[in-house]
């Protein structure tokens, strides 16, 4: 007993706040960007073309980074990792804030990608090491989840609050201060066990193989905008990517260390999970950049208003996850709720498929947020709780950081594929329907509304894809509450929301 006790931290709780925070910060950043974007692109002059990549130089550059992320949390130590990556992050989002151009802001938007990528897996690795009590790490993942789950709105209504009233550089610097105080805390109160360090050598081949092909694949969308499908940089871009992934299959299935070892992703259920929540994502990850230009520039609601606009999605998705998803998952076969979850979703997503010049909010956008948060929410919470499924106890940490890198990888491709497809709708309706207009102004509005359209169209079959895999792949009988690894059920509540808040 006297052995085990001096590894409980008595200051464990107070740790948890600051990586609490630490957390809220990242989550905050997100929402609130999306809703400030259209006002930078107007003071910076971004394109069409480029504005997407406000979104996904960060998604890009978190999901790429993640499982290297986690392994430099291993390496150095988590409390080191998670102060350089609070540091790290507070001041790319000063860059950001200061931005005078488009490259300053995207370098920006990566950087804290890049920070965000060692701040999250050194986080929620601290809990796992400084709560050893199974009860306490529930209660500290549960209260982590619930401020994360919280921040996702807050982000929303800040980030207009702070557009509208301040100036959309405030959605970058409100990071400052919530950094230094974490940062502050994370040196005054967190304790790391020593022996916790994994001295297993890092993967650098892995990690230059995988990040540069996920970069080519998505950088191979967005060229498609530019050069078409056909054109020879996009299909260079694209074999570049396939290339470089290959690698990386062939490296990892070699190497001793391997940053992502290939059993994790093998077995059929963590398979089928990974793949459904990156198609889902990359429907819901457009959703979000469409809608939030379609309200403001089409609509014209205010950036507060467009904040608010938003939070039934995100009501349903914390309805879905706690009052479904959480109830029903020890009763239920996974794929039965997933998925008939994401068809609900997609359900919502064929209702805002109707969007036009003059759509009310309560007839057809709130019906249709509320169905695709409740679809949504009701899919992940079982999901999470698969994606150790089986694990072997070495490979735990791995396999929870892969639901975090699908997501954020989906995100990126989606919103680069969607944006594409977007914009070619856009301008194929202008050039067919510009003989007829009545104005310029009134074509220029029609035609964007009708490229929103065809995007969410292809969002609805990536939903049903993403169903289908499901139920396909997802074959593990009805949980009994206590996950294969320990801790894999914890950490469910925690990962649902950075899902919602991007």
């Amino acid at each position: 007993m006297p052995e085990t006790a001096q590894f409980v931290d008595p200051r464990r709780w107070k740790a948890l706040i600051f990586i609490a925070l630490a957390q809220l910060m990242v989550v905050l950043d997100a929402t609130i960007v999306n809703i400030a974007l259209p006002s930078a692109q107007a003071d910076l002059g971004i394109s069409d073309g480029n504005r997407q990549w406000v979104i996904t130089a960060y998604a890009l550059a978190f999901g790429g980074l993640l499982l290297f992320g986690g392994r430099i949390a291993d390496l150095w130590g988590r409390k080191q990792t998670f102060i350089v990556g609070l540091i790290g992050f507070a001041a790319a989002s000063a860059v950001g804030g200061a931005a005078l151009n488009t490259p300053m802001l995207l370098g920006a938007r990566a950087l804290q990608g890049v920070f965000g990528a060692l701040l999250a897996p050194s986080a929620l690795s601290l809990l796992a090491v400084m709560f050893t009590d199974a009860k306490e790490r529930a209660k500290a993942f549960g209260v982590f989840g619930a401020i994360a789950g919280g921040g996702g709105a807050v982000g929303l209504i800040l980030g207009g609050v702070l557009t509208e009233y301040m100036d959309w550089r405030w959605t970058f610097f409100v990071n400052i201060p919530f950094a230094i105080v974490a940062a502050i805390g994370a040196v005054a109160v967190i304790r790391e066990p020593v022996e916790s360090h994994n001295s297993s050598r890092l993967d650098v081949p892995g990690v230059i193989l995988a990040t540069t092909g996920l970069v080519s694949l998505v950088y191979g969308f967005t060229r498609a905008e530019a050069d078409g499908w056909s054109a020879g940089p996009t299909i260079g871009l694209f074999v570049a990517a396939a290339v470089l992934l290959l690698a990386f299959v062939v490296v990892e299935s070699r190497v001793k260390a391997p940053l992502l070892p290939l059993r994790v992703v093998a077995d059929r259920n963590r398979g089928g999970v990974y793949a459904s929540l990156a198609l889902a994502i990359i429907g819901m990850f457009g959703l979000f950049l469409f809608l939030t230009y379609y309200m403001q520039v089409v609509k014209g609601y205010s950036p507060v208003k467009t904040g608010f606009a938003f939070l039934p999605m995100v009501a349903g998705m914390i309805t879905g996850s706690t009052q479904i998803g959480a109830r029903l998952m020890t009763r239920v076969p996974a794929r039965l709720l997933m998925g008939p979850g994401f068809l609900v979703a997609s359900v919502g997503m064929l209702l805002l498929t109707q969007i036009d010049l003059d759509t009310s909010y309560p007839a057809l956008i709130l019906p249709g947020f509320l169905l695709l948060g409740l679809g949504m929410g009701t899919a992940f919470m079982p999901a999470m709780s698969l994606a150790t499924h089986g694990v072997e106890p070495r490979d735990a940490g791995v396999a929870s950081a892969m639901v975090n890198t699908s997501q954020q990888v989906g995100g990126a491709i989606g919103t680069a594929l969607l944006n594409t497809i977007a914009a070619s709708a856009t301008t194929e309706y202008a050039k067919s329907h510009a003989a007829g207009a009545p104005s310029r102004t009134a074509l220029q509005l029609q035609s964007m509304v009708h490229g929103y359209s065809a995007a969410i169209w292809w969002a609805v079959g990536i939903l049903v894809l993403a169903a289908v895999i499901a139920i396909t792949f997802v074959n593990a009988g009805q949980p009994k509450g206590d996950g294969a690894v320990a801790g894999s059920g914890e950490g469910a509540a925690e990962d649902v929301v950075p899902v919602m808040a991007h």
